[in-house]
């Protein structure tokens, strides 16, 4: 009996061979022609990127545009290249259209987020309020750092400690945000508390030669030192100053440094937060 069986079920083999041969043969041709096709198209869109960012490039295109067309170009690369293998593996034009048709509608229902970070690109590269190399601060959380890259739906930032953010691009086209590096130069804005009883001349000069006399102050800029307010333990004065952008922070560091040290030297006191108490006896 089961040497009935396999020979009963040899033949149904040859036999399905014989019916199906050609067919699963055509279609092993079609697999491997598809895998070919993608092989080659793979190459194709990354040799086309690559020129296509050259050839920005040397035109001297702002970089944010650059990569957000660079990204939009390869997925929509992509999906042709999709199309043209399902077309290899025999799929007929028309359910192709309609699966897309279908696809785009469902995808476009459930990513409604997405397509708003794609108009928020579009927007930030049309208008834009900032490019890649700026330093921004997205007012409504509190990220800040430089941008790094503008893609189809998300902005990179780069901190100040090398971590990476990563923003969705409607976010930053729909609430505020502030461009720290916009302009070429910065005001430097500085406070610091004498006390009442320092000699409020003597202070006002030695502040003002270390203004006069630091290497990062713009000089052909206003400056000023200026009584800025009557405290509670301290008087205030005011420092005001234009610096370079990119040596903000380092201008910022070194003077704060030279007022404390100078005035120490001086016997200006910097006051700090303290209470008296008076006993009466």
């Amino acid at each position: 009996m089961e040497e009935i069986k396999e020979v009963a079920e040899l033949s149904f083999l040859d036999k399905y061979i014989s019916e199906k041969g050609s067919d699963l043969l055509n279609l092993g041709i079609k697999v491997l022609v598809t895998l070919v096709l993608f092989w080659i198209g793979i190459k194709v869109i990354t040799w086309i990127r690559k020129i296509f960012r050259s050839s920005m490039e040397r035109a001297n295109v702002d970089r944010g545009v650059i990569q957000f067309a660079d990204s939009l170009m390869k997925y929509g690369m992509y999906v042709v290249l999709a199309i043209c293998l399902a077309s290899s593996l025999g799929v007929e034009s028309t359910s192709i259209a309609a699966l897309f048709a279908s696809a785009g509608m469902a995808v476009s229902l459930a990513l409604q987020g997405s397509l708003s970070n794609l108009a928020g690109g579009i927007l930030i590269l049309v208008l834009k309020p900032f490019v890649v190399g700026d330093y921004i601060i997205e007012d409504t959380h509190g990220n800040e750092g430089t941008v790094k890259e503008i893609q189809i739906f998300y902005t990179k930032l780069a901190t100040i400690d090398n971590k990476t953010i990563v923003i969705p691009n409607g976010t930053l086209s729909n609430n505020s945000l502030t461009n720290v590096t916009a302009a070429t130069n910065r005001q430097l804005d500085l406070r610091v508390g004498i006390s009442y009883e320092a000699d409020l001349r003597r202070a006002k000069e030695i502040l003002l030669d270390i203004i006069e006399k630091d290497h990062y102050i713009i000089k052909e800029k206003d400056y000023n030192v200026f009584v800025d307010d009557l405290a509670d333990s301290s008087v205030m004065m005011g420092i005001r100053a234009w610096v370079k952008t990119e040596e903000f922070m380092a201008a910022k560091w070194q003077i704060l440094e030279k007022i404390k040290l100078t005035l120490e030297e001086n016997g200006i006191e910097i006051p700090y937060q303290q209470l008296q108490v008076h006993l009466d006896k």
